[in-house]
């Protein structure tokens, strides 16, 4: 075989091979290499509190005695022990969304809080608290803070899965694919899903995450819990990822082939010349 003949044949399949910057690029002008255009439905909304949730709860007061009625240590056996993502120290004021839907507070008891927003509980908590505090100073000088905590989401790709901790209320798209140390060149952007639990139902999501469309639409935040698969791109087998390397590897493969065949030749040559 001809180098020529040798090189038609390498070439498509080394080019087949190749991740071009419009496979990989992200914010990319929708309308233009198959990317997809998405209507402008960004809308966030506050996440509302479904069973096996964490809420951190804590009362402030000007009165030490209300500090003590509801954050001292005597009510760990309601609260439970949160150890932090950072200090590594334990905090002993969280509580957990139980199968009915409630919390249970010291002194006040099982508190319905699934399906309400954190401001929610905070509004109700205060409402209760108050006709318990009322005959121990000023109670409209207290205050409850309401935090979601050990919030995360999972990834699953070939790179590497796993799963982050949220550290804040918003997480975009693109902040969650760099805490996944983003998707590699192999990584299809093309058919990102996210598989969210919402009202006891299970709903998957497809986009192209490529698409500059995507930061006006409903696929840019990301809820806790969610699950980011990245599916390899079809029929992806070895790692070729630009035309440099294409031609590079092109290059050594007909070198090889041609010191191979210069090699046969000579041999058979000689034990020709031998005959």
């Amino acid at each position: 075989m001809s180098y020529k003949r040798i090189l038609i044949v390498l070439l498509p399949l080394l080019m087949a091979s190749c991740v071009t910057s419009k496979r990989v690029n992200l914010m990319q002008e929708p309308g233009k290499n198959h990317i997809p255009q998405y209507a402008d439905t960004l809308s966030y909304e506050d996440y509302e509190l479904r069973t096996g949730d964490r809420l951190y709860i804590y009362v402030y007061s000007v009165d030490e005695r209300i500090d003590k009625m509801f954050n001292a240590s005597g009510s760990i056996s309601n609260a439970q022990m949160r150890q932090t993502g950072s200090g590594g120290g334990y905090d002993l004021y969280t509580y957990l969304v139980e199968d009915d839907g409630t919390i249970d507070f010291p002194m006040v008891g099982h508190v319905p809080v699934r399906g309400k927003t954190t401001r929610e509980v905070k509004r109700a908590l205060e409402t209760e608290l108050s006709s318990f505090v009322k005959n121990y100073g000023d109670f409209q000088m207290m205050s409850v803070e309401v935090n979601i905590v050990r919030r995360s989401f999972s990834v699953i790709s070939d790179r590497g899965s796993g799963t982050f901790n949220i550290q804040k209320e918003k997480v975009t798209i693109f902040e969650a694919l760099a805490m996944a140390g983003d998707i590699g060149d192999f990584g299809d952007r093309s058919k990102v899903r996210i598989v969210r639990e919402k009202e006891g139902k299970t709903e998957v999501k497809v986009f192209d995450v490529r698409s500059k469309d995507i930061i006006n639409s409903e696929y840019y935040y990301i809820e806790p819990n969610d699950v980011i698969y990245i599916q390899r791109i079809k029929g992806q087998s070895f790692g070729i990822n630009s035309v440099t390397t294409s031609i590079s590897v092109a290059a050594t493969t007909l070198a090889f082939g041609g010191f191979v065949y210069g090699l046969v030749v000579r041999i058979m040559n000689s034990v020709g010349g031998q005959r």
